[in-house]
């Protein structure tokens, strides 16, 4: 299944399924059941959450009925500010190389404010104070079971889905704090999307081709078989110090060929095209600059 926000009305935000190129309302179909109003909150129901979802879906196709169509919809934020967001650096070997740096021995967790998340095909505004803005592509997975203290086999039971995570960073501001927090959490520099695709149809996420095109020239691609730390790895080294929650957003680290990289170093600039294509996931575009939409 693929699973996305939408805005009905200028501020109501409804749950889709895709289905055949339309969108399923599922907050209309079941009005009054809060866990049909997000992605987040179909996350944290009980199993029976997904069972109904697929039977409305079958019922939906025996019918013949129709939905919204899905290039007539405005997306909204994947998740919502309640979620936590773990980001994982240097987690490529590929990219690791490009910094000439090992492969790191664990996981190099930071973490993402969801404030900034923004949804696919809206504008990551530029802020003033970086002249660096730069772009990371990222397949990110969301937990759908609550994930203690687990094994790497564990861990698998624990995802619900993936999607895709550009993990926009202002590469002046990391260097000036030497840390990454800022550089990272400033307004728009979260955008997610389009969707969640259930980990049913993601028959290897360790064997993903990933790509990032910037106006249309690929600057990154790599497949996610150069992942140092793969999804259930993740999830539980973090899960020994941090209990994971259904809804909690993963995102696995950037491939070589950041803007930092090139020669010369090509940042974002206003009214660039940022689109990021994964496997099995689908593509996240955005534009950039302040008030623009793609």
């Amino acid at each position: 299944m693929k699973l996305l926000n939408f805005y009905f009305s200028t501020n109501d935000v409804h749950l889709g399924l895709i289905e055949d190129g339309q969108v399923i309302d599922l907050t209309a179909a079941r009005p009054g059941r809060p866990e049909f109003t997000s992605v987040t909150k179909w996350l944290r129901g009980a199993d029976g959450v997904r069972r109904e979802t697929e039977t409305l879906r079958d019922e939906w196709r025996s019918a013949g009925r129709k939905g919204i169509t899905l290039d007539t919809i405005r997306h909204a934020p994947l998740v919502g500010r309640g979620s936590r967001i773990f980001c994982v650096g240097l987690n490529y070997a590929d990219h690791a190389k490009e910094n000439n740096l090992p492969p790191p021995a664990a996981p190099i967790f930071f973490s993402k404010l969801s404030s900034v998340v923004i949804p696919h095909e809206t504008a990551i505004p530029l802020p003033a104070a970086s002249s660096m803005v730069d772009y990371e592509a990222e397949m990110a997975f969301l937990l759908g079971k609550r994930a203690d203290r687990v094994s790497e086999k564990e861990a698998a039971g624990c995802i619900a889905g993936y999607t895709i995570m550009n993990d926009v960073t202002a590469r002046d501001l990391q260097r000036e704090d030497k840390q990454w927090f800022r550089s990272k959490n400033c307004n728009g520099f979260g955008p997610m999307g389009p969707w969640l695709v259930t980990a049913d149809e993601i028959a290897d996420p360790a064997n993903l081709e990933i790509a990032l095109r910037l106006n249309g020239q690929v600057r990154q691609h790599s497949n996610t078989r150069q992942l140092v730390f793969p999804p259930g790895a993740l999830v539980s080294r973090l899960s020994q110090t941090l209990t994971l929650e259904p809804g909690d957003v993963i995102s696995t680290g950037t491939p070589a060929g950041i803007g930092a990289k090139q020669n010369p170093p090509a940042y974002l600039k206003d009214g660039d095209r940022v689109e990021i294509e994964v496997a099995g996931i689908g593509v996240l575009r955005n534009f950039v600059g302040n008030g623009r939409e793609a």
